[in-house]
């Protein structure tokens, strides 16, 4: 999966990946058009993953 795809099937799943890391906020999970490496960041510094980890979760959903 491209970062295109995934810029567009995080919009549909954001609130799940919320739901699952309860200290994530909507700062955290906003995308901002050409920032989409820059979410993950803020993400793998709450959660612990790394960028792929997060990616292929991602991709589950």
């Amino acid at each position: 999966m491209n970062d295109d795809q995934l810029e567009g099937k995080w919009k549909q799943i954001r609130g799940e990946f919320k739901q699952k890391y309860g200290n994530l906020t909507d700062d955290d999970t906003t995308y901002s058009e050409g920032k989409f490496d820059e979410m993950l960041g803020r993400m793998q510094e709450k959660t612990g993953k790394n960028k792929e980890e997060l990616k292929r979760e991602i991709d589950k959903w």
